[in-house]
């Protein structure tokens, strides 16, 4: 057992020695909306998308020239607004249950992602590729501009975690030599329903509402 771990700790050591750590900050304005899985008869429908902002540090620890494992610790704003409609027959008379909501939630996230970069394609200049996942823990929320709604805190109603994947890309420029400036978009793609109240609210367990989102992607790593 010994032996075992001063060789995961040898492997380790050397490891780190060989690679390569960037760390920068990162600010991320995000064109926010949210999808739907729910049977028709329901009626929800997308009302708009909102700007919304994220902001975070970024770290890529490369283990070759071109590949890094990139993670970093982000705050991250997300939802949009939606509506739904439905009509239901009851004892002969018709019950039409209906709502608008203006959904505004706040991420702590933590990405998990692999950054592919290629040579060159001009003097300090590189493009890269990203793709992974993120996990995320819910820190606020308000629905309608209102944190508390009928006496009860409105973040109770959303599931306090959540996972995305994401895909993205953009390019590096090199202004020192150890700064760079990069941009780019990447694409946000809700996996995990953010909570449990139009299922509650509309008597079907089926119904999901996720995000969804496409940010662009700016700053600076040192």
């Amino acid at each position: 057992m010994k032996k075992l771990t001063f060789l995961m700790l040898f492997l380790v050591a050397g490891f780190s020695a060989m690679a390569q750590v960037e760390i920068g900050l990162q600010v991320s304005p995000t064109i926010t909306g949210n999808r739907f899985i729910a049977e028709d008869r329901y009626n929800f429908e997308k009302e708009s998308s909102n700007l919304r902002l994220g902001v975070g540090v970024i770290a890529d620890y490369f283990f070759a020239q071109n590949y890094a494992f990139s993670s970093g610790l982000f705050y991250r704003s997300k939802g949009a607004e939606i509506s739904y409609t439905y009509t239901r027959e009851t004892d002969g008379s018709s019950v039409t249950t209906k709502g608008q909501d203006d959904i505004n939630l706040q991420y702590i996230e933590l990405p998990v992602t692999l950054k592919l970069f290629t040579n060159e394609l001009a003097p300090g200049t590189i493009a890269y590729f990203q793709v992974g996942g993120s996990l995320n823990t819910k820190v606020a929320a308000q629905v309608n501009n209102k944190k508390v709604i009928n006496g009860e805190k409105v973040s109770k109603r959303f599931n306090l975690f959540e996972a995305d994947a994401l895909i993205g890309g953009g390019a590096e420029f090199q202004l020192g030599q150890s700064t760079k400036l990069f941009g780019g978009l990447t694409y946000h793609r809700g996996l995990t329903d953010i909570d449990d109240y139009y299922e509650e609210q509309l008597g079907d367990k089926n119904i999901s509402v996720k995000n969804n989102g496409v940010s662009i992607d700016f700053g600076v790593k040192f």
